[in-house]
């Protein structure tokens, strides 16, 4: 499948769950991603499930994961991700769990990409200020909100410590908060400093 060749994307603040929902989609899709594991454990795992076909990275070689080949061939010529040598930045999608997360890498996005921050914490009044400060690079900051999300290990993440369950009766996945963060990177291209709910309906009972 080649739905996201040409496309490339960082993935910071969580390496398991969420994150690592969202690389295997990339990379199955054929995209370059650098994913950003904060433990020597994380980084394991995450190489183990991802392969060579993406490059996973402790948080002081972050920037340095984007060195050559992920930024281009060298010669200027415009990819088919839209990146070129020289351009502002050279990565389409950030995928980070909060906005101080994201912004070192701002600088490493393309004009017109996306910044999708993927942890319940980030306040809509947050994500609706990055927008506002990056709309002049055409650059798309949305949220998504996840709540009763199966973690990892078992458990869920920020589920409630006693029934009920959300509206829909189930606990979520991170593969079904993935579908939801991609999305908004690659398909909602006139939305920008949205939050969207992914609880099942727990937000709005």
């Amino acid at each position: 499948m080649t739905r996201y060749a040409g496309r490339r994307a960082v993935i910071a603040g969580e390496a398991t769950g969420i994150g690592l929902a969202i690389a295997k989609r990339l990379v199955e899709g054929g995209a370059e991603v650098v994913l950003i594991a904060r433990t020597p454990r994380e980084r394991a795992q995450a190489s183990a499930e991802l392969g060579s076909a993406a490059r996973v990275v402790a948080p002081a070689a972050a920037v340095a994961g984007l060195a050559p080949p992920f930024d281009g061939d060298g010669d200027g010529a415009r990819d088919g991700g839209g990146a070129r040598d020289g351009d502002v930045g050279v990565v389409d999608f950030v995928f980070a769990d909060a906005v101080a997360t994201a912004r070192p890498l701002l600088a490493h996005v393309r004009d017109g990409g996306a910044v999708v921050l993927t942890a319940p914490a980030p306040s809509h009044a947050s994500v609706q200020a990055l927008a506002a400060e990056l709309a002049s690079r055409g650059i798309r900051v949305n949220a998504v909100a996840p709540g009763c999300i199966e973690a990892p290990a078992g458990g869920a993440a920020s589920l409630p410590a006693l029934p009920p369950l959300p509206p829909l009766g189930r606990v979520g996945s991170a593969e079904e908060v993935a579908r939801a963060a991609l999305f908004l990177a690659t398909e909602a291209t006139f939305t920008t400093g949205a939050r969207l709910p992914v609880d099942g309906g727990l937000s709005h009972p």
